[in-house]
């Protein structure tokens, strides 16, 4: 187990041996057969905004729009069954966080019978569990434990990015308009899904401001939930993209060997987690992470955008494919939740058996 002081002193280090030092620790890790990586995963996937209007006004964020405007049911069932047809099993469910204190998000959520989002978000998922092979994951900013438990029943996984831990950056441009950023909201809720067993998925973003201590800090306070909870099934390591039009449109992104190093300390330091990264936004250095330890492409997508990174298209499946087998591996389509937590256990009875019946079935 490599140190925090170890880690510090890598992200630090502009030694070239260093890096090929942890490398090889990291290949060490796949020496026994029950370790080694044979397969990268991905999930196909559609993405829902629900609403782009958000409490939180993010100094890297282009998804916040100010117009305060609902999908309809209508549109939301076309995508998902336009999904199924394609052969999507993902429906990824997002909105601004608390977007319903607007009060013309109100309006329109009661002009279509619902009291709030979460109301409206419940129906279409389990609308989608019903009418598709889709199963929802949703991600829609801090959430309660009596929300998450009752969003459980119609998800088969859910997620939030803790991003960093740092409370320092709340007074950034990063984060200083962005009440729910906070990271002692955002590892509380992390807690209660681990408390609810709810497969999850949380990541950083790198290059928003943060310190290499801080880097370390988040990764080592990840590890520290996952070993009492068990929950985290996957952590996104994601680069800022600096975008023309948000406020951070002048910052540095990180270099390729800033994201290499941290997605091997990564992968050091969170044991059996899956490491993500994003492959549209590493196109140019997915292969070379995936050298580091990096084994899920995460989402993507044959019919929806990136409207967190609307700029930058996802690479088609067989792209992934080329990528994935010119280093001898396995790509290999995954569902929102990982095999290891398809049980009665993690989760709702609805979710379980409709895997169980219908989607695991028709693999076969």
């Amino acid at each position: 187990m490599i140190t925090k002081k170890e880690a510090v002193d890598f992200l630090n280090s502009s030694s070239t041996e260093n890096i090929l030092d942890m490398l090889s620790k990291i290949s060490k890790k796949g020496t026994h057969e029950k370790d080694r990586r044979r397969c990268i995963t991905y999930s196909k996937n559609v993405f829902i905004p629900l609403s782009k209007w958000c409490r939180n006004k993010c100094g890297y964020c282009i998804f916040r729009e100010d117009k305060p405007k609902l999908m309809k049911p209508s549109e939301v069932k076309e995508i998902i069954l336009r999904g199924d047809k394609l052969g999507c099993r993902e429906a990824l469910f997002t909105f601004g966080e608390n977007v319903d204190e607007n009060e013309k998000i109100k309006e329109q959520l009661r002009s279509m019978g619902f009291d709030n989002i979460l109301e409206y978000l419940y129906y279409l998922e389990d609308w989608t569990l019903n009418n598709s092979s889709l199963l929802p994951h949703t991600n829609c900013g801090i959430l309660s434990y009596e929300e998450l438990k009752m969003l459980k029943e119609v998800n088969a996984s859910m997620g939030l990015m803790l991003e960093n831990v740092s409370e320092r950056l709340m007074n950034t441009i990063a984060h200083k308009y962005s009440p729910g950023k906070d990271p002692r909201l955002r590892i509380e809720m992390i807690e209660n899904a681990g408390k609810l067993k709810i497969p999850f998925t949380t990541g950083l973003l790198i290059g928003i401001g943060e310190t290499n201590e801080e880097i370390v800090e988040s990764l080592f306070a990840i590890r520290k939930i996952y070993k009492k909870y068990g929950h985290i099934q996957e952590v996104i390591i994601q680069n800022f993209r600096a975008k023309k039009g948000i406020p951070m449109e002048n910052f540095k992104e990180p270099s390729p060997v800033k994201m290499l190093k941290v997605i091997i300390l990564a992968k050091l330091i969170l044991d059996d987690i899956s490491i993500q990264i994003p492959p549209n936004l590493n196109r140019e250095t997915g292969q070379l992470f995936l050298l580091a330890g990096v084994d899920d492409w995460g989402g993507i997508s044959p019919l929806t955008k990136d409207y967190v990174n609307p700029e930058a298209e996802w690479p088609e499946v067989e792209e992934l494919r080329r990528w994935t087998e010119e280093l001898g591996l396995e790509l290999k389509m995954r569902l929102p939740v990982y095999d290891k937590y398809i049980s009665r256990e993690w989760l709702s009875e609805k979710v379980y058996e409709k895997i169980k019946i219908d989607i695991l079935k028709d693999q076969r």
